[in-house]
């Protein structure tokens, strides 16, 4: 059975700082159009813990998870969590949506178009 990892709150916020400092290439680009209001006025927060887990992007307001996915979520169990962590946010009333790295560098507006249809 699926059991999500549990970590202690300060232990979560020290991960998220982490990955702030060590965003992704496909991170760095999305956040260069998601930060300071750019898109649709809504704010977004990076690496952001949410319940027991840190979101790559998330936006209080509009209760909307954005998660990019490389190489490392196709592999062994990934999937499984990844969706799993999905429904436990929707569970909260919280939408998850998902991108790969590769739709951020080939097809941005694409993804720029998505996230904003969520954030209507």
């Amino acid at each position: 059975m699926y059991t999500p990892q549990r970590y202690s709150s300060s232990k979560l916020v020290r991960n998220a700082q982490k990955l702030r400092r060590n965003q992704t290439e496909a991170e760095q680009l999305l956040w260069a159009h998601l930060r300071n209001r750019q898109l649709m006025g809504k704010k977004f927060r990076r690496q952001h813990p949410k319940d027991r887990y840190i979101t790559d992007f998330y936006c209080h307001e509009c209760k909307l998870v954005v998660e990019l996915d490389g190489p490392v979520h196709d592999m062994d169990d990934n999937p499984l969590y990844d969706q799993n962590r999905s429904d436990d946010l929707a569970q909260r009333g919280i939408r998850v949506i998902r991108f790969t790295n590769h739709q951020v560098f080939e097809k941005l507006d694409d993804v720029l178009r998505a996230i904003s249809r969520h954030l209507e």
